[in-house]
């Protein structure tokens, strides 16, 4: 069985068969979805969402470092009451872009730490977004820290310096589609390197469809496809891999 730990479910591209791409997914051994709601109208969808799937969708909620701008004491009071009320299992995604920097620097970073002191007082684990912005994101992880910070760095894509800064702080390390591509030895390299035990799969769709379906919709049943990956570069099977981050996400989250 497999969690797919971050998928993007209210986006349009699966606007016109949700239901039938969660079927796909239950085919495929996926047990459980975590849906990453960046906006009030994606919460009131996962919310939806998960009362037609009840123990199979889990929602998370958190503002995006490109909407950075968007948090406020109102944005964090409504987050803050979704994780009080039991609604979501972790907050964001969150953290730094410094590829694109749709939104100021400045503003990044203020919104990352105060999500991330958001998660420690809910106790709560953390999805953080890390794009061309290691050092930032080391530092104010080590700055945030208040004993009780959890999460995983999603979609990794960096090197084996900010993993092993991750893995210090705790953290765990989630692997996507990218990993199966020809040019993304680094991230394979560090899938070589990281402990099983601080491994979790997503899909992170309907972004970076694996390279048996590049050009087309990512989704939560090509899961599959990360771990068989993860099981060659580590000279292991695919149900072992499935086996511990299936545990791993379920430790995590804090999901039945």
């Amino acid at each position: 069985m497999y969690i797919d730990t971050h998928a993007h479910l209210n986006f349009p591209e699966f606007k016109a068969d949700l239901d039938e791409t969660i079927m796909c997914a239950q085919a495929a051994k996926v047990c459980a979805i975590v849906n990453i709601a960046l906006d009030e109208e994606a919460i009131k969808f996962g919310q939806a969402l998960q009362r037609r799937y009840p123990h199979y969708i889990f929602n998370a909620a958190g503002i995006h470092p490109h909407e950075a701008s968007r948090w406020n004491s109102s944005v964090e009071a409504s987050i803050k009451e979704l994780a009080l009320e039991k609604q979501i299992i972790a907050i964001g995604e969150m953290g730094l872009d410094y590829f694109y920097k749709l939104a100021p620097v400045e503003i990044q970073q203020n919104t990352f730490r105060r999500q991330l002191q958001l998660a420690q007082a809910v106790d709560l684990p953390a999805v953080i977004h890390c794009r061309d912005a290691s050092q930032d994101t080391i530092q104010i992880l080590h700055e945030e820290n208040r004993g009780y910070l959890k999460g995983v760095l999603h979609c990794f894509n960096g090197d084996m310096e900010l993993a092993q800064a991750a893995l210090k702080l705790g953290l765990l390390i989630s692997f996507t589609g990218n990993i199966t591509f020809p040019k993304a030895e680094k991230i394979r390299q560090a899938a070589r390197e990281i402990p099983l035990e601080s491994i979790m799969l997503e899909t992170d769709c309907p972004f970076l469809a694996p390279q048996d379906f590049r050009g087309k919709r990512n989704e939560p049943a090509f899961v599959v496809k990360v771990a068989e990956k993860i099981a060659e570069v580590k000279g292991i099977s695919v149900e072992e891999i499935a086996e511990a981050t299936t545990a791993n996400a379920r430790t995590m989250f804090g999901l039945r």
